[in-house]
């Protein structure tokens, strides 16, 4: 049945070579069940119910993409979706989570809608090159300073706005020990380096002080329990900002950034995955994309009723083409393991910040990694694309940095006599940003 449903000779695979891959995969980003719901905990979601929701979602998920397109793509609720989420929409604009989720619910409609009419390659065309890439390295800025300010290595400074936190403070040394370690790891291409940092960390930190708390790590009382009920986040959704004319728009920039953030993100592990397992055509398409996208979309509408920001395609997965997996056998072996790591809840919930810390740092240097894409000796490329990466993170916003990059380049493709060089759909959403920021927004 198995050779049959995933093709397993075609694609010159077998049973266990697929499991083994699963397992690489699964091992590669397990680190999201403790540090996603340490970053929604922020906004006052149950975070035991977290746990639970994040393995649920990253499964089913993870399931529907290998049934619907038999490609070893795993998903899981995305890092810097769920920073934005947290410190964009509920911290800064002071949207409640429930809410939150409602506009992420909205956002799986539309983008669900465009992925069956086709209009999302309009959309993903209307930002140029260079800024989808900025996009990407300034969330890698943005996730790297959230861990060092959970870390404590980074702290708030009346004069310099920031600067370096007590580096002799149990919680902020382990920090920094978890990023050289993990670095270590990562760099001699160990699998599930992420991990094994989370996991020396956590358990250094049961001998080291973390001030008049006791020790950094708390020892949970057991070990191995049934997973948490996750009914204090599922099905918890509000649609408050439907209600009249004013939330609706002043909704509208956050629901698009979170729809652009999701595209781009799926589209790029899904080009990058596929290209590293042999499935990218020499013009560049890819077969079953239609169902990538569906099954992404899905995604993301089932986040949102599950209760937890925006589920998106993870390039973890490609850790597990690379130990050999190229079907959805792989990653539905990955889903298998989501779940059997719920009744390791107590063990999740007592991993400390400064076991997580550096796994944010980490993935914002992936992420960071980038940027050589970015033909900076063009002026007009690099000044939008600088734009961007800086704003993202110093505004503490993702949709402010990427408004912010879009305005720039729309203004010097207009001084410069190269309109053309941006879409009219293009022009449109940088409008709808500078009507933000200089307060000409009519809605209040």
């Amino acid at each position: 049945m198995l050779q049959r449903l995933f093709q397993l000779e075609q694609n010159r695979t077998t049973i266990g070579r697929e499991m083994q891959a699963g397992l690489t995969t699964f091992a590669a980003m397990a680190y999201i069940l403790a540090v996603n719901p340490a970053i929604l905990a922020n906004t006052g979601m149950d975070k035991a119910a977290l746990v639970t929701v994040t393995a649920l979602t990253a499964a089913v998920s993870t399931a529907l993409m290998a049934l619907l397109t038999n490609y070893p793509i795993a998903l899981a609720p995305g890092m810097g979706i769920n920073a934005f989420f947290t410190f964009t929409i509920c911290g800064a604009r002071g949207v409640p989570w429930t809410e939150a989720l409602g506009m992420v619910f909205i956002n799986g409609v539309i983008f669900l809608a465009l992925s069956l009419t086709g209009v999302r390659e309009r959309i993903i065309a209307a930002i140029p090159h260079s800024l989808k890439i900025a996009v990407t390295c300034g969330i890698g800025l943005f996730i790297a300073f959230i861990g060092l300010k959970n870390g404590g290595v980074i702290v708030a400074n009346p004069a310099t706005f920031v600067s370096h936190g007590d580096f002799t403070s149990g919680p902020v040394w382990l920090t920094l020990l978890g990023i050289v370690l993990t670095a270590v790891l990562i760099a001699r291409r160990v699998a599930g380096a992420i991990v094994i940092g989370i996991g020396v960390i956590t358990v250094l930190g049961l001998f080291v002080r973390a001030g008049q708390a006791g020790m950094v790590t708390q020892l949970p009382g057991h070990f191995v329990a049934l997973p948490a009920s996750p009914a204090p986040v599922a099905l918890k959704l509000t649609f408050g900002f439907l209600t009249h004319t004013n939330a609706i728009f002043l909704a509208l920039p956050l629901i698009l950034t979170l729809l652009l953030v999701d595209m781009f993100d799926n589209i790029g592990t899904l080009i990058g995955v596929t290209k590293r397992a042999g499935f990218l055509r020499p013009d560049g398409t890819l077969p079953r994309a239609g169902r990538a996208l569906v099954a992404d979309s899905i995604a993301t509408i089932l986040s949102a009723l599950g209760g937890t920001s925006t589920v998106v395609s993870y390039i973890e997965s490609a850790s597990g083409v690379e130990a050999g997996g190229r079907t959805g056998l792989t990653t539905l072996t990955t889903a298998g393991l989501m779940l059997l790591a719920l009744f390791l809840t107590p063990v999740i919930l007592a991993v400390p910040a400064a076991a997580t810390a550096p796994a944010l740092v980490i993935v914002g240097v992936f992420m960071m990694q980038s940027i050589v894409e970015i033909d900076m000796k063009d002026f007009t490329t690099a000044v939008p694309a600088v734009l961007t990466v800086l704003g993202i993170p110093l505004m503490f916003s993702i949709a402010e940095g990427i408004g912010l990059g879009l305005i720039a380049a729309s203004l010097l493709a207009l001084a410069l006599g190269e309109s053309k060089k941006m879409t009219a759909l293009g022009y449109g959403i940088a409008a709808m940003f500078f009507l933000q920021f200089f307060k000409i927004w009519p809605f209040r």
